[in-house]
């Protein structure tokens, strides 16, 4: 299976060496037809002063195609054969074919060097292609027309060194680019997938067992964003792991301690080493009832994970749910001399709740309270509405929870005195 790192240097070198070849391309295509352009309108001005000078020389175009044919040979001094000085000058001046005809005032061709159909002599040149061609003026009169028409010109062999020079040069200009672009783009691709595969690495290593590992994060991008993610989701799972296991370490003492009382009792009853009485009758009680506690705890708790846990949503006076509430727990209060009272807002609003849930959540608190104070304490039960919102406060003259233990207090078996035992029926999933 090939790399990400291969997958995208194989894309780069694809990228660079198309745009490398279309840039070759495009700028030979355009640095050739510019030089043609440029050769054309030169010999264009060229022989733009050689026609009118021929006019001024000869008053006319009379025998003009001997020039044509001139700048089509050799050159020749002067006295060689091929014509008199006058066309020799002309032809060293014109340098080679000329891709031009001569046309009169009325556009018929009167000379060309041109094999091109529709542009030989005696012909018309259509009015479109002649109004495209240069006027030659004498006197600001109209004399002629120097038509451009079809034709490759040769090239000399300096024009040819000139082009095959920059051929060569783009050629090693779009080399040079590819080798500089597969060089950054080895080192960028080196950075972008490094931080990749260290989290592909610390992945295998959470998947086989090393919970919590972190993986160093490098930069502030998307790559960053995800190691970060990466990083929160190991101390999650790590986290996780570790309640875990102490909340089955946890369910284990809280099963073992009463299961151990009944089977004491239990055994020592069945071999006749110890009577029944009422009190060994109602600590019996006791601890089956602990048992009952702890496993309805552990079946709402189960169905709260898996979302299953339904709320029975009623129209009622949250202020008789907390005198409810001080009803069941006033015995227990009484019995430890502590003062249990409630507080109210006037004209409270009726609310869509659960009574069950807010009578199970008002009664943790208070059993955590009555537990905890001493004679004389008092517990203070508040409604009032906050805004929008209703706020039922629970205060009493405890100790409190110490500031470090706070972010803890709703971890499940949770326990600020991790010495005192589930003797008092409480399991601490409340």
């Amino acid at each position: 299976m090939r790399s990400i790192s291969l997958k995208i240097i194989l894309v780069l070198v694809i990228v660079s060496l198309a745009g490398a070849l279309f840039t070759a391309f495009f700028v030979q295509y355009r640095t050739q037809t510019a030089f043609n352009n440029f050769i054309l309108d030169e010999n264009q001005a060229l022989f733009y002063d050689v026609l009118i000078d021929y006019y001024q020389t000869n008053g006319g175009w009379e025998g003009v195609e001997s020039l044509f044919r001139g700048a089509n040979q050799p050159m020749m001094g002067p006295g060689m054969a091929g014509g008199p000085r006058e066309n020799n000058a002309y032809r060293m001046v014109l340098r080679g074919p000329m891709p031009f005809v001569l046309a009169d005032v009325s556009g018929s061709i009167l000379a060309g060097s041109t094999l091109h159909s529709g542009y030989q002599s005696g012909e018309l040149v259509p009015d479109d292609e002649l109004r495209k061609g240069l006027r030659l003026e004498q006197d600001d009169q109209l004399i002629g027309w120097l038509v451009e028409v079809p034709f490759s010109q040769p090239k000399t062999n300096s024009q040819q060194a000139f082009l095959n020079s920059v051929q060569r040069g783009l050629f090693f200009s779009s080399l040079i680019t590819l080798l500089i672009a597969l060089i950054l783009g080895s080192f960028l691709i080196n950075s972008f997938t490094r931080p990749i595969r260290k989290l592909a690495d610390a992945t295998e290593i959470v998947a086989e067992g090393d919970l919590g590992y972190q993986v160093e994060i490098t930069s502030k991008d998307e790559l960053g964003r995800l190691a970060a993610s990466f990083n929160t989701m190991s101390t999650d799972l790590e986290k996780s792991d570790r309640s875990r296991k102490q909340m089955t370490a946890d369910i284990a003492h809280d099963l073992r301690t009463p299961l151990s009382v009944l089977h004491g009792y239990t055994e020592a009853m069945s071999e006749g080493k110890l009577k029944g009485t009422p009190e060994i009758y109602q600590v019996m009680h006791q601890q089956a009832q602990h048992l009952n506690y702890l496993i309805d705890d552990l079946r709402t708790l189960s169905l709260l994970d898996s979302n299953q846990l339904k709320l029975q949503i009623q129209d009622i006076d949250p202020e008789l749910v907390v005198r409810d509430v001080i009803s069941a727990f006033s015995v227990q209060a009484e019995t430890k001399a502590i003062r249990l009272k409630a507080l109210s807002t006037p004209d409270l609003p009726r609310l869509n709740l659960d009574p069950d849930r807010l009578t199970q959540i008002l009664g943790n608190l208070l059993t955590n309270a009555i537990n905890i104070l001493e004679a004389g304490d008092e517990i203070l039960i508040i409604t009032r509405l906050k805004a929008n919102w209703l706020e039922i406060e629970v205060k009493d003259d405890g100790p409190g929870i110490e500031p470090e233990q706070l972010p803890y207090i709703f971890d499940r078996f949770y326990r600020t005195d991790t010495s005192r035992q589930a003797d008092d029926g409480s399991s601490g999933l409340g």
